[in-house]
């Protein structure tokens, strides 16, 4: 059993949202290469490590956090999964690799999201896509195009791919 201290300011992403992100997802993430940046409780990325992902990249910048991360990855024997100390951010815009799949759960009050929108095209594959959590419903910039969307309670998350 996996555990996580409280962490003032976490959100882990809620049972039923990621229920259905995964149903959106697929079943298994066969092969597949996943960046849960913020990772916070790490959820989405244990998740996708659970459904067979190739490689799963975390990035967490809470020490707190990031202790508990390195306990359940630990625990869980989750060779697959790498966890960075470092704001996402500056993660994003200094890592070269490509992923099909990117996590995006950035703290609700920050200015993150609209530079991070920038970015994350060059550090796709070719039919990646990016989940967003977010506290308000985002407009969303070219060149991306919603795929899914939905709504829970306080919390709006979509899923983007580049058009």
């Amino acid at each position: 059993m996996i555990s996580f201290p409280d962490v003032p300011g976490l959100r882990p992403t809620p049972d039923r949202v990621r229920e259905t992100l995964f149903n959106w997802l697929g079943q298994t993430l066969y092969g597949r290469t996943c960046l849960d940046l913020f990772a916070g409780s790490g959820a989405l990325g244990f998740e996708a490590a659970s459904r067979g992902a190739e490689q799963v990249v975390m990035v967490e910048l809470n020490r707190t956090a990031y202790r508990a991360l390195q306990e359940n990855i630990k625990k869980l024997g989750c060779a697959n999964v790498f966890l960075h100390a470092q704001d996402g951010l500056e993660f994003a815009s200094r890592d070269n690799r490509r992923y099909d799949v990117i996590f995006l759960d950035p703290p609700f009050q920050s200015d993150y999201l609209p530079r991070l929108m920038e970015i994350l095209p060059q550090r796709l594959n070719g039919n990646g896509v990016v989940y967003v959590e977010s506290g308000a419903a985002i407009d969303v910039p070219s060149p991306w195009q919603v795929v899914k969307s939905g709504k829970a309670g306080q919390v709006y998350y979509q899923l983007l791919q580049v058009g």
